[in-house]
């Protein structure tokens, strides 16, 4: 009896047109690991896709090959075909015209033959891809628009779910899922070692270490066990630039930046005994430092990292170039933070989420805690 990992790899041999994806509000180890993927299928000549809703090539992870490749939208297109009997009478010529509302097509039959309408008939193909791979995505919802424009397709196209997180519902047809491994990446390169390990290359292992490192932190948070020390080994022993990785993730920051960063660290606020936490940064704040908004995009990664007490974490952003205020929220806990809050129209996925608001920034702070205070209090303990 085949394996779960030997059906994968099967699966994959077969496929030829293929689209990996992950979720809206992506991870570092999903983005990198979907590039690491992309790559090792290129080199065993797939022809392969990238897509994930809405994507903008993140500042910090522009180092990594080929993240310009990664589309912000799905485009895939049924086709319809028209299957027309030729058993008994042969085609002599095939023509067609274009009217407002049709196509009609002419058929001539050879020899003084005659077509009957029993000898038509017509069907959809299924799409442009014949596999769809997820990389660290929990449920098929949290690719967004991706998924929900294009609900049919992911419903009629197999699909292989890749991940490490413990919440994963494991959707796809076929599931690779390692709740102890450290990342997705993990994950990832254990099955491409056992799919041609000949493939790896140095740019596929400097994707996947660059997903171990974000995913852990550079080692500081997550399931650290001595197989994730041996991957990230074998990995740098592949190539991959583990000095290059660290310099892009962690010391690569302007002044701007690390000044932003200064003033979300000095209005540091807690509540609910320490369980939440949050920040804020006005315009003010962008005009004093000349920084931008998404130049703070990973302080909350750093919070969760040196705040380990916290359960929810927030940073509220005043955007500088019109009236909106950004609410990021992260969970560090167990704790499902969309189904949180939801009802303020926030959009993203277990651990993650945001929205924007109209409200003054003092005025949206003080329901927004408010409201998570009191979803924490009914929480079981």
């Amino acid at each position: 009896m085949r394996t779960a990992e030997q059906q994968i790899i099967d699966t994959v041999q077969k496929a030829q047109n293929i689209l990996i994806s992950f979720k809206e509000n992506y991870t570092g180890d999903a983005l990198a690991s979907a590039l690491a993927l992309y790559l090792f299928l290129k080199k065993i000549g797939k022809r392969t896709h990238i897509a994930a809703a809405h994507f903008s090539p993140p500042p910090l992870f522009n180092f990594l090959p080929h993240i310009h490749d990664i589309r912000p939208e799905l485009k895939t297109a049924q086709k319809f075909i028209i299957s027309l009997a030729t058993n008994n009478v042969n085609v002599k010529e095939i023509s067609y015209r274009r009217l407002p509302d049709k196509l009609e097509f002419f058929i001539t039959p050879d020899n003084g033959g005659v077509f009957k309408h029993e000898h038509i008939s017509s069907h959809a193909t299924g799409h442009d891809y014949d596999l769809i791979i997820t990389i660290g995505t929990s449920d098929l919802e949290s690719l967004g628009a991706l998924y929900t424009d294009n609900t049919d397709f992911f419903f009629s196209v197999p699909m292989i779910n890749i991940d490490h997180h413990s919440d994963n519902e494991a959707y796809g047809q076929m599931n690779c899922i390692n709740i102890t491994a450290l990342a997705t990446a993990q994950v990832l390169f254990d099955l491409l070692k056992n799919f041609a390990p000949a493939q790896l290359d140095e740019r596929i292992a400097t994707c996947l270490l660059t997903g171990i490192i974000s995913e852990s932190k550079s080692f500081r948070v997550g399931s650290l066990t001595p197989r994730s020390l041996v991957a990230a080994s074998e990995l740098v022993e592949l190539g991959a630039e583990r000095e290059r990785i660290v310099r892009h993730l962690y010391q690569h920051r302007d002044l701007n930046t690390l000044k932003l960063w200064g003033r979300v660290l000095a209005k540091l606020k807690s509540d609910a005994d320490g369980k939440i936490i949050w920040s804020t940064l006005n315009k003010f704040d962008f005009e004093k430092t000349g920084g931008a908004p998404e130049q703070i995009n990973d302080i909350i990664e750093e919070l969760m990292v040196n705040v380990p007490d916290a359960q929810i974490i927030l940073l509220f952003v005043e955007q500088p170039t019109n009236q909106h205020v950004r609410v990021s929220i992260r969970a560090t806990k167990n704790i499902n933070v969309l189904d949180m809050v939801k009802e303020l129209g926030a959009s993203g996925d277990k651990g993650r989420a945001g929205f924007a608001s109209n409200k003054p920034l003092a005025e949206l702070e003080c329901d927004v805690i408010a409201h998570l205070k009191q979803k924490l209090e009914k929480l079981p303990i």
